[in-house]
Protein backbone atom coordinates (compact mmCIF):
# COMPACT_ATOMS: atom_id res chain seq x y z
CA UNK A 1 0.00 0.00 0.00
CA UNK A 2 1.70 3.36 -0.81
CA UNK A 3 1.45 5.78 2.24
CA UNK A 4 2.85 9.08 2.19
CA UNK A 5 5.09 9.94 5.48
CA UNK A 6 7.35 13.40 5.35
CA UNK A 7 6.43 13.99 1.62
CA UNK A 8 7.89 10.91 0.47
CA UNK A 9 5.72 8.16 -0.85
CA UNK A 10 6.46 4.46 0.66
CA UNK A 11 5.05 1.05 -0.97
CA UNK A 12 4.75 -0.87 2.13
CA UNK A 13 2.64 -3.80 3.41
CA UNK A 14 2.31 -4.92 6.79
CA UNK A 15 4.59 -8.18 6.94
CA UNK A 16 7.23 -5.80 5.62
CA UNK A 17 6.79 -2.69 8.59
CA UNK A 18 6.71 -6.55 10.94
CA UNK A 19 9.82 -7.74 9.61
CA UNK A 20 11.57 -3.84 9.63
CA UNK A 21 10.93 -3.98 13.68
CA UNK A 22 11.91 -7.74 14.28
CA UNK A 23 14.72 -7.64 16.21
CA UNK A 24 13.92 -3.81 17.49
CA UNK A 25 13.35 -3.16 20.89
CA UNK A 26 10.55 -0.87 21.59
CA UNK A 27 11.86 1.96 23.75
CA UNK A 28 10.80 2.88 27.19
CA UNK A 29 8.62 4.37 28.41
CA UNK A 30 5.89 4.63 26.19
CA UNK A 31 4.26 7.50 26.50
CA UNK A 32 2.86 9.43 23.52
CA UNK A 33 1.16 7.96 20.42
CA UNK A 34 2.09 4.46 19.88
CA UNK A 35 1.17 1.13 17.60
CA UNK A 36 0.86 -2.68 18.37
CA UNK A 37 3.15 -4.64 16.49
CA UNK A 38 4.11 -7.92 16.55
CA UNK A 39 2.27 -7.87 20.25
CA UNK A 40 4.91 -5.23 20.85
CA UNK A 41 3.65 -1.51 21.90
CA UNK A 42 5.81 0.57 20.09
CA UNK A 43 6.30 4.67 19.80
CA UNK A 44 4.97 5.93 16.36
CA UNK A 45 8.27 7.80 16.09
CA UNK A 46 10.29 5.22 16.29
CA UNK A 47 8.63 2.89 13.94
CA UNK A 48 8.56 5.74 11.61
CA UNK A 49 12.31 6.45 11.84
CA UNK A 50 12.76 2.36 11.10
CA UNK A 51 10.31 2.37 8.21
CA UNK A 52 11.33 5.55 6.36
CA UNK A 53 15.24 5.78 7.54
CA UNK A 54 14.93 9.87 8.28
CA UNK A 55 15.09 11.51 11.10
CA UNK A 56 11.99 11.55 13.41
CA UNK A 57 12.10 15.30 13.43
CA UNK A 58 11.15 14.84 9.35
CA UNK A 59 7.65 13.92 10.15
CA UNK A 60 4.99 13.90 12.17
CA UNK A 61 3.27 11.24 14.87
CA UNK A 62 0.18 11.44 12.98
CA UNK A 63 1.27 11.00 9.45
CA UNK A 64 2.77 7.42 10.81
CA UNK A 65 -0.11 6.80 12.19
CA UNK A 66 -2.09 7.15 9.79
CA UNK A 67 0.44 4.72 7.64
CA UNK A 68 0.25 2.33 10.38
CA UNK A 69 -3.57 2.28 10.69
CA UNK A 70 -4.32 2.35 6.83
CA UNK A 71 -2.02 -0.92 6.77
CA UNK A 72 -4.13 -2.62 9.46
CA UNK A 73 -2.06 -2.29 13.03
CA UNK A 74 -4.04 -1.09 15.88
CA UNK A 75 -2.62 2.59 16.85
CA UNK A 76 -3.58 4.52 20.32
CA UNK A 77 -3.47 7.96 21.30
CA UNK A 78 -1.46 7.07 24.46
CA UNK A 79 -0.61 3.56 26.03
CA UNK A 80 -3.15 1.67 27.03
CA UNK A 81 -3.52 1.10 30.63
CA UNK A 82 -2.32 -1.95 32.03
CA UNK A 83 -4.87 -4.44 33.04
CA UNK A 84 -5.07 -4.96 37.05
CA UNK A 85 -6.05 -8.42 37.89
CA UNK A 86 -8.98 -8.35 40.22
CA UNK A 87 -8.48 -8.54 44.38
CA UNK A 88 -9.23 -12.09 45.55
CA UNK A 89 -11.65 -13.13 47.52
CA UNK A 90 -11.52 -13.07 50.93
CA UNK A 91 -11.26 -16.26 52.62
CA UNK A 92 -13.52 -17.64 55.12
CA UNK A 93 -11.00 -18.71 57.20
CA UNK A 94 -9.66 -15.06 57.26
CA UNK A 95 -13.02 -13.34 57.91
CA UNK A 96 -13.58 -15.42 61.07
CA UNK A 97 -10.33 -14.07 62.51
CA UNK A 98 -10.65 -10.85 61.85
CA UNK A 99 -15.05 -10.56 61.96
CA UNK A 100 -16.45 -7.99 64.10
CA UNK A 101 -16.37 -10.24 67.11
CA UNK A 102 -12.69 -10.52 67.25
CA UNK A 103 -12.40 -6.56 67.28
CA UNK A 104 -15.45 -5.21 68.66
CA UNK A 105 -14.89 -2.30 71.14
CA UNK A 106 -18.37 -1.68 71.90
CA UNK A 107 -19.25 -0.82 75.52
CA UNK A 108 -15.29 -0.28 76.48
CA UNK A 109 -13.84 2.71 78.25
CA UNK A 110 -11.22 4.49 76.84
CA UNK A 111 -9.34 6.50 78.87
Amino acid sequence: MRCVIARYPFDLTKSEVEEMLKGIRPEQPVSGPCATISRKLYPVKQVGEVITKQDRRDFTAFEVTRALTRLGFTCHETPPAPATPAPAAPSAESESESGPESTSYIGTTLG
